[in-house]
């Protein structure tokens, strides 16, 4: 019968039932007003019962059988909507006959049903005011008499008429609804492409990490936040895999690549979640710690160095690879430099001392310790 009610149609639906009963209000308040202001023929048994109750009785009860029927049929809630649309005009109409222009209240329905844009129900909805304006014709002498024979015709044509204005209205709405539909579309992708060009922009590609450029970022920041003493302490560290050169000159660039992308890998997966990796240079690696101190910051690339350690690489024929770690804690007065160049002092040592191992400066200290 009908398209499933959608969220956003329920919400016009109760705003339109809320318009009715504010109508029917209105309207009585209207005529208590002509009956107790202004001259008026009828008598009080008369306005009151015949003019005022019983039609609020017809019309309200329209309305609330609407509202029913959406509580239980909501299959039904769009034409039970317009009807109790149609006998609030027909009501309204009948009792204010005098008034010429009130005819236009048909249209009343009409324009509800522009508002959810389904042509079955604008052909349901014309067809049930021309209908109902017959059905007055026949049934309300009063209304007969204020009518001419053109206004016979020209009521159901300017139904017919407004209908297909409608009708027309719809169609371009739906257009503009496809319009900005694809618009909306184009600008997500737009949006999901320069997102994943931005991820690009900012990540080594082979190792899913973090480039340069991005961390050098990272690492101003966490400066900038340390000076300032909005953010705890942090250490720097720099990871490079042993004896690198010799793995790509003796099994090829393509084995080399295999090693980068597995130890990226590692550290990834022992990273502290509020560490900061990228790949730093050919083989060299840089990690941002946000420890306590710089044991657990040690302990940390230890993990890290570990688990790299214990690696087994089939483009290296089943052998394995290493590597050394540099650690140094940012100390109040230290800029960029000076800190990189005591991380990558400590990442020399630990290569001199045998490489596979991690040595680092204690905090406050500035002595090295391997």
């Amino acid at each position: 019968m009908s398209n499933p009610v959608t969220d956003n149609e329920a919400k016009w639906i109760r705003k339109i039932w809320t318009s009715y009963w504010g109508i029917l209000l209105f309207h009585d308040a209207a005529q208590l007003f002509s009956y107790w202001f202004l001259p008026y023929s009828a008598g009080p048994t008369e306005f009151y019962y015949y003019v005022l109750l019983k039609p609020t009785i017809v019309a309200g009860s329209a309305i609330a059988s609407a509202w029913m029927i959406d509580a239980v049929a909501k299959r039904f809630t769009f034409y039970a909507l317009i009807s109790a649309g149609t006998v609030l005009a027909v009501t309204i109409i009948r009792l204010n006959t005098d008034i010429r222009i009130i005819s236009a209240l048909f249209l009343l329905p009409i324009l509800v049903a522009v508002l959810f844009y389904r042509r079955r129900l604008m052909i349901f909805t014309a067809l049930l005011q021309i209908a109902a304006f017959f059905l007055l014709l026949a049934r309300s002498e009063s209304y007969r008499s204020y009518l001419t024979a053109f206004d016979v015709i020209s009521v159901p044509a300017f139904i017919v008429i407004c209908a297909l204005v409608a009708g027309i209205l719809m169609i371009r709405g739906r257009e503009l609804q496809k319009e900005l539909y694809t618009a909306m579309s184009a600008k997500q992708e737009l949006m999901v492409q320069y997102a994943i060009m931005s991820r690009q922009a900012k990540m080594d590609q082979l190792t899913g990490l973090y480039n340069q450029a991005t961390f050098r970022e990272h690492y101003a920041m966490a400066l900038d936040y340390a000076a300032e003493g909005t953010r705890a302490s942090f250490q720097l560290a720099l990871l490079d895999i042993d004896d690198f050169k010799s793995i790509n000159d003796t099994y090829g660039h393509l084995a080399g690549d295999a090693v980068l992308a597995s130890v990226a890998r590692t550290v990834k997966e022992r990273l502290p979640a509020s560490g900061v990796a990228a790949r730093y240079g050919g083989e060299e690696f840089a990690l941002l710690l946000f420890e306590p101190d710089v044991g657990e910051a040690v302990r940390a690339c230890e993990a890290i160095r570990t688990a790299v350690s214990q690696l087994v690489f089939s483009e290296l024929d089943g052998k394995g690879a290493t590597v050394s770690v540099g650690v140094a804690a940012y100390e109040p007065g230290l800029d960029a430099d000076a800190l990189f160049e005591r991380a990558d002092a400590r990442l020399y040592e630990a290569k001199r001392l045998g490489k596979n191992r991690t040595a680092h400066v204690p905090e406050a200290a500035g002595q090295p310790d391997a």
